[in-house]
């Protein structure tokens, strides 16, 4: 299934991400949780791509794996990082022999150790121009990324619109936005993005918290450009280091968030898990419970 057409059914879609096990102990832990993913229901999952290819093999196996084994759609991540044009189409082609029908194109994140991106000799720079490689030869579904609070590298907001408006026109499906925590800056993001004349489905991306640490100056939330509400960082700080109280405050301000984005018209959620997949697990059963069959989408 190509996960463009989940999105025309009018219901709410709801995918995870999950990234390739580094460990014995991650491979037995991942294999538990694709074994629990048809309770669960999901319409699709992702699995992300090391930088520089580093789990490319592994990425591969494990989309291959789920959609054969589960039965469940998965979308395979790609990006430009430490690859020439070459090497990413021999990726696709065995993506394409393995059966996978969806592909994510990014651009992708700076190799550890590395502060800026440096585009690889004979690759590409830029997402959308690997989205308009893999169109160019391939069938995929392709989606990408995009920036409710704009790209940490972006001048501003009018520059991530203008690439999402880019990343349609080449062909792009699916819209899927950076993880972020006040569903304002969604909204305000969805409504100048179609006032551009984008009209793909714009997919939130949530991400309930796990550990204070995500918050720090240096976390990850401040690597992604994600900003934190006063009132999640209060309620974080309130659980003054309880790992059982910190993930019930991260379950519940996402199950707050994921109600406002899908009842003022988001198509779905895309939850990124970090292979903890409890916390977004029970924020998608909460939402399934609660909310009607069918949402507006966006």
């Amino acid at each position: 299934m190509r996960i463009a057409d989940a999105y025309r059914t009018g219901k709410p879609v709801f995918s995870f991400e999950f990234f390739p096990p580094k460990s014995p102990e991650a491979v037995l832990r991942l294999r538990s949780t694709i074994t629990t993913l048809r309770r669960h229901r999901p319409d699709f999952v992702s699995v992300t791509y090391g930088a520089g290819g580093s789990t490319r093999d592994l990425t591969i196996d494990v989309v291959t794996r789920i959609k054969r084994d589960t039965g469940v759609e998965a979308m395979a991540h790609l990006t430009c990082v430490g690859h020439t044009a070459e090497e990413l189409a021999a990726v696709l082609d065995r993506l394409e022999a393995a059966g996978v029908e969806n592909v994510i194109a990014l651009r992708g994140d700076p190799p550890r150790g590395q502060k800026t991106f440096k585009q690889p000799e004979g690759g590409f720079g830029h997402g959308s121009e690997l989205a308009a490689f893999i169109q160019s030869r391939w069938s995929f579904c392709v989606a990408a990324a995009c920036y409710p609070e704009k790209h940490p590298e972006s001048h501003d907001l009018d520059e991530d619109v203008r690439y999402a408006k880019l990343k349609q026109d080449i062909g792009v499906e699916v819209l899927i936005s950076n993880l972020f925590f006040d569903p304002a800056d969604y909204f305000r993001f969805v409504e100048r993005a179609r006032a551009a004349g984008v009209t793909v489905p714009i997919v939130p991306g949530v991400m309930p918290i796990t550990n204070a640490g995500q918050l720090a100056p240096t976390g990850m939330f401040a690597r992604t450009g994600a900003s934190i509400p006063d009132a999640l960082r209060s309620r974080v700080a309130a659980a003054n280091g309880d790992e059982r109280a910190l993930t019930a405050v991260g379950v519940e301000w996402a199950v707050r968030q994921c109600r406002a984005l899908l009842e003022g018209g988001a198509p779905g959620i895309h939850f990124y898990t970090l292979n903890r997949s409890h916390s977004a697990y029970a924020v998608c059963e909460s939402l399934r419970a609660a909310l009607p069959a069918t949402v507006g989408a966006r």
